[in-house]
């Protein structure tokens, strides 16, 4: 098998050998059979599991990145994209579940690249929503990504809360439009907030006008 393939092989098996078991349980044996390869490929081609891991991690997100567009063109409609791509890449939501289990603190490897895709992906909301980029904006695309994901993380607790439509395609298109709609009203308010109030002051935080003097 020609070292590329090889390469891309091992990444497919690990790929769903991570999203089952995690880092810690996955097992490089398994891997390397599901590729057809030998497991000493493995720490040829990555240097450990963990590594492995890494690049897999790299691999699905620039996979994310390409299909879905950035926030800024429509950001209500990058919800529902997001949405959309979790519901039919539920190996994305474990292995990424995962991560943040396993790497509780400290830098990821590949951080640097990733920190550098998503600072694009919040530029491009704030001039969405006609915004200078800031904290703030970061925390509404943070905000927006967990209305996205959740409906996929937590799809157990969706049919507690919703019963058995939660697992049907009607009960999972209402969740979508719920959720768009949902956006769309949040992103007004905010939008609304932004603006100056009556007699050009600035809004405070809860959109109200800031009090006067005392008289």
């Amino acid at each position: 098998m020609p070292k590329e393939a090889t390469r891309d092989a091992l990444l497919s098996a690990a790929r769903a050998e991570f999203a089952a078991h995690g880092i810690a349980g996955a097992r490089v044996d398994r891997i390397a059979e599901r590729a057809g390869v030998n497991k000493e490929r493995i720490y040829g081609y990555f240097g450990s599991k963990e590594k492995l891991f890494d690049q897999v991690m790299i691999t699905v997100m620039d996979e994310l990145t390409a299909a879905v567009a950035m926030p800024g063109d429509d950001p209500v409609e990058y919800v529902a994209r997001l949405h959309d791509y979790y519901g039919t890449h539920p190996e994305l939501v474990r292995l990424l579940m995962w991560e943040s289990l396993h790497y509780r603190d400290g830098e990821l490897e590949g951080q640097e690249h990733r920190v550098a895709k998503c600072e694009r992906k919040a530029e491009s909301l704030a001039v969405g929503l006609g915004r200078e980029p800031s904290q703030e904006t970061a925390r509404t695309m943070m905000t927006l990504i967990g209305l996205a994901a959740w409906p996929a993380v937590m799809s157990r607790l969706g049919r507690i809360i919703l019963g058995d439509e939660a697992a049907t395609e009607e009960g999972r298109l209402r969740m979508r439009e719920h959720l768009v709609s949902f956006a769309r009203t949040a992103l007004a308010g905010e939008a609304d907030g932004a603006r100056p109030a009556q007699g050009g002051e600035p809004a405070t935080a809860d959109g109200a006008r800031p009090a006067g003097p005392a008289e």
